[in-house]
């Protein structure tokens, strides 16, 4: 397919250094490994970040809270012709979206959700009554604007409590059963006061649906477990934002309360939507956010396993994707994707975990019986 009398096609990728861009530029490298496809233009504020990059040209770029980014992307696009800009931070993704006339102004493509879609479920605090007003089980929020309101949120839920701030990804300002002494210390530090949520503490389990929509219409959606986060011992919460160890799931509860969630918000959802989940003591999934206009963090995951949905994402964009709408779990269930800092990730069977799991109880079974 010709674009603009090209036949490559020019994706400018913001954040182009962090985890999540190297998952989207990987995947769309593993749809087109002799170069023919596609051409990678990266963008990065971080002028250490950019160095990790896996794209054809890079530039430093300004923060994107900077008056000065919109106006450097619009440059990006003029000087590199390009034909689609994807973004995978949210704030990244919200500031674009504040500006996308100007973008597509220039001729180049976005492929994401309304803004007033992606203001509302960048928000975990208008989400939540979003959902339960549609009844969905979701976890009881009461929302921090003063510390009368914290004062409540104990009254309410005691030790058992899960604090964090209403927008903003990687846990952020999430606290996981604080004191309420340690509570008020973090919520005036961080000046979180009017945009931060006290919960009650579930469980730690957790789930990600990712999904793309076309025009309203559903085309691929994977579930996914999270087994552990990545340098959780780091963390007052244990949540990172990091995945460290994650599997491939099809569960219809999961696949049915999804698209519910996606439907409260948008009556004809345009883009991608991942759905996280954090199971209750009931073992029932609860919603607590999508992560709105971006991929999760480790989708190339899902790319080795079987579905690529950066490239099924680029082509819907260029209305040249022909394959099959619908699709749920395509992935081969109970394949692991295993994570680590300075390493390649790696993906394996449960299979080949379990083999090895049998063999160290094959000889501890015989220690035992030679002691």
């Amino acid at each position: 397919m010709q674009i603009r009398g090209k036949t490559l096609i020019s994706v400018l990728i913001t954040a182009c250094g962090g985890p999540s861009s190297l998952s989207f530029s990987r995947s769309l490298r593993d749809a087109d490994p002799d170069k023919k496809k596609y051409i990678l233009i990266g963008i990065d504020s971080d002028k250490y970040n950019i160095q990790r990059a896996e794209c054809d040209r890079t530039y430093l770029c300004p923060r994107a809270t900077d008056p000065e980014y919109i106006p450097f992307i619009l440059e990006i696009i003029k000087k590199e012709s390009i034909d689609i800009l994807h973004s995978q931070p949210e704030i990244e993704a919200y500031e674009i979206g504040k500006e996308r006339d100007r973008i597509l102004a220039t001729g180049c493509k976005l492929f994401m959700p309304e803004q007033e879609v992606i203001e509302l479920l960048r928000d975990k605090s208008k989400s939540y009554h979003l959902w339960r007003g549609s009844g969905i089980k979701v976890p009881e929020n009461i929302d921090l604007n003063s510390e009368r309101d914290l004062e409540r949120a104990y009254e309410k839920f005691g030790n058992e409590i899960w604090i964090r701030e209403t927008v903003g990804a990687a846990g952020k300002g999430s606290l996981s059963r604080p004191s309420y002494e340690v509570a008020l210390y973090e919520l005036n530090k961080n000046n979180s006061w009017g945009h931060a949520v006290a919960a009650e503490h579930l469980t730690t389990r957790t789930v990600t649906w990712q999904s793309i929509w076309h025009q309203g219409e559903l085309v691929v959606a994977q579930g996914r477990e999270r087994l552990n986060w990545a340098f959780g011992n780091r963390a007052q919460s244990g949540v990172t934002g990091l995945t460290g160890v994650g599997k491939t799931i099809a569960d219809q509860e999961i696949d049915r309360i999804s698209e519910k969630c996606i439907l409260a918000a948008a009556k004809k959802p345009h883009g991608i939507y991942s759905v996280d989940f954090t199971y209750d003591n009931d073992g029932i999934p609860n919603p607590t956010e999508i992560n709105i206009a971006k991929f999760f963090t480790t989708h190339h995951f899902l790319t080795k396993a079987g579905c690529n949905m950066p490239d099924i994402f680029i082509d819907l964009a260029f209305d040249r994707y022909t394959g099959p709408k619908g699709v749920i779990n395509p992935c081969k269930e109970d394949m692991f994707w295993v994570r680590g800092i300075d390493v390649l990730p790696v993906l394996v069977s449960n299979k080949e975990v379990e083999k090895k799991v049998q063999i160290y109880e094959e000889i501890l079974a015989a220690i035992s019986q030679g002691n």
